[in-house]
């Protein structure tokens, strides 16, 4: 939404700075986007007077002109038609940048004249399309003087207006937002009907199928013995400052309405209409060719505006070709409609048509404001083109937009935090046009936004100015001496704290993701399917966290950053129903665990890089040292390369590993990447510790460590050895590990096919007295035992 300072300054009174009314606009919620001022660029140009004019020697459209400037006397060729002696021009000097043409000019020689200079036309100072001639100045404008500071320009302002607010698509609206802001006083006139002197001769009309909902309001009025010229230059200049072409005096008076008061209109030549004017739906394979020279074809669900010959208009978004406005016409019906906003949104997504009307119908204008706005377009079109009117012919009835709502000056600060004086709640309230009966507000008829208390509450939070919101602690019960923090909430923070240790960088991605990434990583049900989705990328809620992580990695990769680690802590959605969701931690490594050095250290991630990550995470949370190792992972790890970590056959707290290489290939990620996913509410908390419990101390006792290499078939997993081992003598065992294996073709060149060895290291420590040799035989004998028993392996010799 653009207009100008001055523009704004005709609604409302005030001496603000500019950075004041910016600065103002972007509290309320209107956010500046820029302001242009066009003398910026208009700066270096100046007054000239041409002292002479004689033909090119050598072109017949050019003209040697010697031209007074402020640095004396000068020769500028020049080829505009209208160049000759006597009349003030805009001169550039030399050096100057043009900005219509993106030229910086300098000394030239045209058709061997030396031409010191050029003399501007308004789209070679990007004022306008004209390039008829070059601008002539008033007479009385001094020579020398700069270009801006005989004609006046004003800023342009561009403002974002959110779809909740479309009566900020009008200068008056914003005038009073301003104007309840305290930055001057609102001073929009009231518009007084026009008399009809003659019977409307066009009737209009509202079909059945439409008058309910989709035009309720249907008005206008037949102007006869018009005369459409050109607009007067202060309506060419304001439409031309917002980047519209003026057209002609009644089409510029329907877009100068549509931003000035937020009112759309139309404008149709009589003289072309066939008999009454309806409104009423499309009819299937109906076309029109609109204004724009485009043709569109109806699919029957369209509201249109028909005579007798066939559809003269598409409501709400463009009118036709066929009964436009030209210089021509001498007798114009002026339109003014309600047109239902979801309709007209439907309408033109459908056939693609996009117009400054569409975009105000389809976020919903004042219909109360309609036979007004007929009125004003009236009172323009007499000022500016002559004529008489007849009477209003109507259709329908402004439909009734009245509601009321609880007025609680207590709850602003309930909700919102702030302590607004009543007093000032209701004069914020009644500028911006609410009105308040005791403890009821009804919200104005141009705020369809307004659909409860919280909405009145925020209305007068933001016009107070969200600014003044000052930061407060929440208040805590009586006897904590701290915030209370859940056991689940302690775990999220202490695993966020340990994986981020691992040298991790932590991401937070949407909750949404595309149905292909959902069903890679067993998801993209109907289930979990959004009924509205922003769009196709966000249309299923997540099943896991890893589809976002392995996107910011491929995003990553894209900009050359190869090698990362990230991980996230959030709900994945296995299914749609309530209590459907767990709580994940899930870290992704991708590339090599190190940059380049020349030790050698770097290396690709592996799975035993998740492993670890994965262990220590589960520690970090306090899951059990001893986890069952198994192998039925889910299908988006690589079958080979991953495991899954449970408390017993059913519980899963986690699974680690490689990512299988389709899932990389489909979501666009250079390997190797491996990740591990840990599921946080599945990990039991810790039994509470009785506080009489005596504190843990080393033993006094030597610890002894005894190595064993067993002979195993290849498919024979170290856990089993491990789990073997353990189970040998649980009160002196305190841990076992692996340090060698030995497997390939070598392995069962000396063992025998399909066999490999497996050392591992055995550490007992006794806690009561100094093992013997004998004590310590015994337990080795155990271990030995134990391992054959479960494995069928034999002690290496």
């Amino acid at each position: 939404m653009k207009f100008t300072l001055a523009w704004l300054k005709e609604h409302l009174d005030t001496s603000a700075a500019l950075e004041d009314i910016t600065f103002a606009l972007t509290d309320l919620g209107l956010e500046v986007e820029g302001v242009a001022n066009p003398a910026a660029r208009l700066e270096a140009f100046t007054v000239g007077e041409i002292l002479e004019a004689t033909p090119h020697p050598d072109a017949d459209k050019l003209r040697v002109c010697r031209v007074l400037t402020a640095g004396g006397e000068t020769q500028i060729v020049c080829g505009a038609p209208n160049a000759r002696a006597g009349i003030k021009v805009v001169v550039s000097k030399p050096g100057d940048y043009i900005p219509g043409i993106d030229t910086t000019i300098k000394v030239g020689r045209i058709r061997g004249v030396e031409s010191h200079g050029m003399m501007l036309s308004e789209r070679e100072m990007e004022l306008s399309d004209a390039h008829t001639g070059i601008v002539e100045l008033d007479p009385a404008a001094p020579v020398g003087a700069r270009f801006i500071d005989v004609r006046s320009f004003d800023p342009v302002i561009e403002i974002t207006v959110t779809p909740n607010r479309p009566d900020a698509l009008g200068v008056a609206g914003i005038a009073r937002d301003l104007a309840a802001r305290g930055l001057g006083r609102l001073i929009t006139p009231a518009i007084a009907p026009v008399p009809g002197s003659f019977p409307c001769p066009v009737a209009v009309y509202l079909a059945p199928d439409v008058a309910t909902e989709a035009c309720p309001l249907f008005a206008g009025r037949l102007i006869r013995g018009v005369t459409n010229g050109p607009s007067p230059q202060w309506l060419q200049d304001r439409l031309r400052a917002i980047g519209l072409r003026p057209i002609s005096a009644l089409v510029d008076i329907t877009n100068f309405l549509t931003f000035d008061r937020n009112r759309p209109l139309h404008v149709f030549d009589a003289d072309k209409l066939d008999g009454p004017l309806t409104v009423r739906l499309a009819r299937p394979g109906e076309t029109i060719r609109t204004l724009d020279g485009k043709d569109y074809t109806f699919d029957g669900s369209e509201t249109v505006i028909a005579d007798g010959t066939g559809v003269d208009s598409i409501g709400g978004i463009k009118g036709g070709l066929r009964t436009s406005a030209t210089e021509a016409t001498t007798n114009v019906f002026v339109e003014a409609a309600y047109f239902d906003p979801v309709r007209t949104a439907r309408a033109g997504r459908r056939l693609n048509a996009a117009s400054d009307a569409r975009y105000r119908f389809e976020r919903g204008v004042d219909p109360a404001f309609t036979p007004v706005g007929l009125e004003l377009a009236t009172r323009l079109i007499l000022e500016l083109c002559g004529g008489e009117a007849s009477d209003v012919g109507i259709a329908g009835s402004v439909p009734a937009v009245t509601r009321r709502y609880r007025f609680d000056p207590a709850r602003v600060v309930s909700l919102v935090g702030m302590d607004i004086a009543e007093p000032e709640q209701l004069r914020i309230l009644d500028s911006l046009g609410f009105t308040v009966d005791g403890r009821e507000v009804t919200p104005p008829s141009w705020r369809p936004d307004i659909l409860g208390d919280a909405d009145i509450v925020e209305e007068i939070a933001r016009v107070a100015s969200m600014s003044r919101l000052e930061g407060k602690p929440l208040s805590r019960p009586a006897g904590v001496a701290r915030p209370i923090v859940s056991p689940m909430q302690r775990r999220e923070r202490d695993v966020r704290r340990r994986i981020a240790a691992l040298g991790f960088n932590e991401c937070v991605t949407y909750s949404f993701i595309d149905r292909t990434a959902a069903e890679l990583f067993g998801g993209g049900a109907d289930t979990v399917r959004l009924e509205n989705p922003i769009s196709s990328e966000m249309s299923h809620l997540r099943p896991n966290l890893l589809p976002g992580l392995l996107r910011a990695a491929a995003r990553n990769q894209a900009r050359g950053f190869a090698d990362l680690a990230l991980f996230e802590i959030g709900p994945g959605f296995p299914g749609g129903e309530p209590g459907e969701q767990m709580l994940l931690a899930c870290g992704l490594r991708v590339g090599a665990t190190a940059p380049r050095d020349p030790m050698g250290t770097r290396r690709p991630v592996d799975l035993w890089d998740a492993k670890r990550d994965a262990e220590a995470a589960l520690a970090a949370i306090g899951a059990p040292a001893s986890l069952m190792v198994r192998r039925d992972v889910p299908g988006w790890f690589h079958p080979g390369r991953s495991a899954l970590l449970s408390l017993g056959p059913k519980t899963e707290l986690a699974v680690f590993g490689e990512l299988h290489p389709k899932v990389l290939a489909a979501l666009d990620v250079k390997g190797p990447a491996v990740a591990f996913a840990i599921r946080l509410e599945a990990v039991p908390f810790p039994k509470a510790r009785a506080t009489t419990r005596p504190p843990l101390v080393a033993s006094d006792f030597q610890p002894v460590e005894r190595d064993f290499a067993f002979v195993l078939d290849a498919r024979v997993e170290a856990e089993a050895v491990l789990k073997a081992a353990r189970a040998a003598d649980k009160a002196l065992i305190e841990a076992v590990s692996v340090f060698d294996v030995f497997d390939g073709p070598k392995a069962e060149a000396q063992m025998g096919p399909g066999k490999k060895s497996l050392a591992i290291s055995v550490r007992l420590a006794p806690t009561d007295r100094t093992l013997t040799d004998a004590e310590i035989d015994a337990v080795a004998g155990k271990v030995v035992a134990s391992v054959a028993k479960a494995t069928g392996g034999s002690l290496r010799t």
